[in-house]
């Protein structure tokens, strides 16, 4: 793994400088000086102890070219200070004033079209303009002079959400980047040439200045798929190599305090390549909304689990999430009684200790006025201010309890997760264009809490040869490499399971030779005893076709089924295609799910999509089969509908139960340790805890090891 920066927390402005940070984006600019009394009155109700500060404030703090403004924010962080509310203090580049835009029209990126993108948003701006990188890192070292040494300021918040609306740029300065870019990876144009294939359709370059990024072409637009994968490459470097610059300058002049920025994963977003992002921070930090629906909880834990991951097991961030309803999405569902306090608590529960909302004030105007905050339109005599003020209660008992600092306990599963893969999976060039790696990340992560158990999710580019189990849903692309790193893995004595789209390219999306999945010269197909002769693609849209296959077992597959044959002599065929559908397709009686001994190890190909229901069956019966569920203390419960995960310190161990659904949950045979409780009845009875809807229940154990 590459060089990693220094795991630096920042403090509260607590006696001890301990504490789960609690807090959000606070916007003071957008309100009247008389309004921050009473911002702050409230927030120390609320238990508030942090804010992030200044993230969209360039035209507030340098209105015109040669003139800055600072009396404002020297203010507003000097009443936050004397508060006890530390400030986690932007680099406020996110959005540039309007005179830049106007003096310098040149810093806009472009579509694909050729058109630039107009002002007004955010990041709205070229991460490849030498004028803005040189405007950019002028404030930030004006900001790292006046706030170095203040000691209010306890962290630096670069940037805000990069790639937001400048992920890809197709301006001329961008162009010649990428140039650049490549010739320094492939150091010759023939080797460019050999790893994007350029032999098909004539596209053979003679030198670095052909090298063109993928703009429009045409209604026949499909992009080399070796091209676009390394824009995608650079454009994640490009804004990397900013966040470096910006990080750098206000280094250069106040070293002693920690970096970050907010990253941007769920299972409907994750546009950049964390896995390298998370070497460059001092905590790792992200911003997450909810996803609506029945996987509400469950699309929490998956993302969070990867983020325990970038932050390899120590405490992370919440940068940003809502109290409740966003606007931004088409249906925009407010949460329900009590998911307030449950959604942050599971953040807690996950490797969490810091707890932050956007944004502290419901804006009265803008593009985000309908975004719910932690201070709602209707005041501080809401239920939603109210829900604010019991976290911050919740969070503050936590943190006493010396939750903060401690480490979420790892499973024994890794759920191997690969940015190049998601990319690679949106090319137009494949056999389907519903393939979604993340999402079969996801749905392999629900399968096994619906099974009873947890999975961790680990960077394919991480360390994961510490578990006892590897899953590859998707996992497109494989480098010889990695196939290696797999093949010692199973030989050694681990299991593997590999997916139904996973192997079939390598790094330059050169597709392996030799039958499906053919990563490493066919060393996958060897370790699976099995060998892919072609796909089987259905699709609702094909009238008077099947839509979907059955399987021996009962499962049913309705995108993707490997025509296979079973090669390795000891392979078994746990379950084959059957029936009328598969015979149409000449699929009846061929393996669809085989498992294979490898060395002192076993390896599993599931050669079918498969909904999550039939992927628990799955796991239950082939993963976890036998497996006692976890258990803290002695306590009793459905793993199936409750999480209980343990954060563990040298001096004690917490144990985390959260409902995955909207149904009571009970839990007994606690011990009669110190238990925190939120949401519970009071007066109920020892050792038996009922946790209500959307509540949680959380105890502490004593380390006696």
């Amino acid at each position: 793994m590459a060089h990693r920066r220094t795991f630096h927390w920042p403090s509260l402005l607590t006696e001890s400088g301990r504490g789960i940070a609690f807090g959000g984006d606070y916007n003071p600019d957008q309100w009247p000086e008389d309004v921050w009394d009473d911002d702050i009155r409230l927030m120390k109700q609320a238990c508030v102890n942090t804010v992030a500060l200044a993230i969209f404030s360039w035209d507030r703090i340098q209105p015109e070219k040669h003139r800055w403004e600072f009396g404002w924010l020297d203010c507003i962080i000097d009443k936050l200070g004397k508060a006890g509310i530390a400030v986690d203090l932007a680099s406020a580049t996110a959005t540039a004033p309007l005179w830049l835009y106007e003096q310098h029209p040149e810093i806009l990126p472009h579509d694909k079209y050729g058109h630039p993108i107009n002002a007004g948003s955010r990041q709205s701006w070229s991460p490849t303009s030498p004028v803005f990188k040189e405007y950019a890192l002028t404030l930030c070292r004006k900001l790292a002079e006046r706030y170095g040494t203040n000691p209010y300021v306890t962290a630096w918040h670069m940037g805000n959400e990069y790639g937001w609306n400048n992920r890809y740029d197709y301006c001329d300065n961008a162009l010649h980047a990428f140039r650049a870019w490549c010739e320094r990876k492939y150091g010759t144009i023939e080797a460019l040439n050999a790893a994007w294939g350029t032999t098909f359709w004539g596209q053979e370059m003679s030198g670095f200045d052909e090298v063109l990024i993928p703009r429009f072409m045409g209604a026949d637009s499909m992009v080399n798929p070796g091209q676009k994968l390394d824009f995608e490459r650079f454009g994640n470097d490009m804004l990397l190599d900013f966040y470096q610059a910006e990080r750098d300058a206000i280094a250069e002049i106040c070293p002693d305090k920690p970096f970050t920025t907010n990253f941007m994963v769920s299972t409907d977003q994750c546009c950049m390549d964390y896995a390298d992002w998370a070497n460059e921070v001092d905590f790792v930090s992200n911003d997450h909304y909810f996803h609506e629906g029945e996987s509400h909880i469950d699309e929490l834990f998956c993302s969070d689990a990867l983020m325990d991951s970038l932050a390899l097991g120590r405490p992370w961030y919440v940068m940003e999430h809502s109290t409740s309803a966003v606007q931004w999405k088409d249906l925009n569902i407010r949460k329900r009684k009590g998911e307030t306090v449950r959604d942050s608590v599971a953040h807690v529960a996950m490797g969490a200790d810091a707890i932050n909302f956007f944004q502290w004030r419901a804006s009265a105007f803008g593009a985000e006025s309908f975004h719910s905050a932690m201070v709602p339109h209707a005041g501080e005599h809401t239920k939603l201010y109210r829900s604010v003020c019991e976290l911050g209660a919740a969070l503050k008992t936590l943190g006493d309890a010396g939750v903060q600092g401690s480490e979420l306990v790892r499973s024994d599963t890794a759920i191997l997760f690969s940015a190049e893969s998601e990319w690679a999976t949106r090319s137009e060039t494949l056999p389907s264009k519903k393939l979604n790696h993340w999402h079969d990340v996801r749905d392999w992560y629900r399968a096994y809490l619906d099974a009873g158990t947890r999975a961790d999710i680990v960077p394919l580019k991480y360390d994961w040869s510490g578990y006892a189990t590897v899953v590859l849903p998707t996992v497109m692309m494989l480098s010889a490499a990695d196939t290696a790193r797999l093949e010692r893995f199973v030989r050694d004595g681990g299991t593997v399971v590999v997916g139904y789209a996973s192997g079939l390219i390598d790094e330059n999306f050169h597709t392996w030779l030799g039958g499906y999945p053919g990563a490493g010269d066919g060393m996958l197909r060897t370790m699976l005893g099995i060998r892919g002769e072609e796909f089987n693609i259905l699709g609702a849209q094909a009238e008077g076709e099947p839509s979907e296959i059955r399987l021996s077992n009962g499962m049913v597959t309705r995108l993707w089924q490997n025509d296979i044959a079973v090669d390795g002599a000891d392979t078994e065929v746990l379950a084959s295609y059957a029936g009328t559908q598969a015979d149409e397709w000449d699929l009846d009686g061929t393996a669809a799910i085989t498992r294979n001994p490898y060395g002192k190890g076993m390896a599993y190909f599931v050669g079918c999509d498969l909904n999550v229901a039939d992927l628990a069956v799955f796991v239950g019966d082939h993963l976890t089969a036998g497996q006692a569920c976890e258990a803290g203390d002695g306590a009793d419960y459905d793993p199936t509908i409750t999480l209980h995960t343990e954060r563990a310190s040298a001096e004690a161990i917490f144990d985390f139960y959260l409902p995955r659904g909207k149904n009571e949950t009970v839990v007994s045979g606690i011990s009669d340790e110190p238990v925190y409780r939120f949401q519970c009845d009071e007066g109920e009875a020892p050792g038996v805890y009922t946790i209500r809807r959307n509540g949680v229940l959380v105890v502490k154990r004593y380390n006696r090891q």
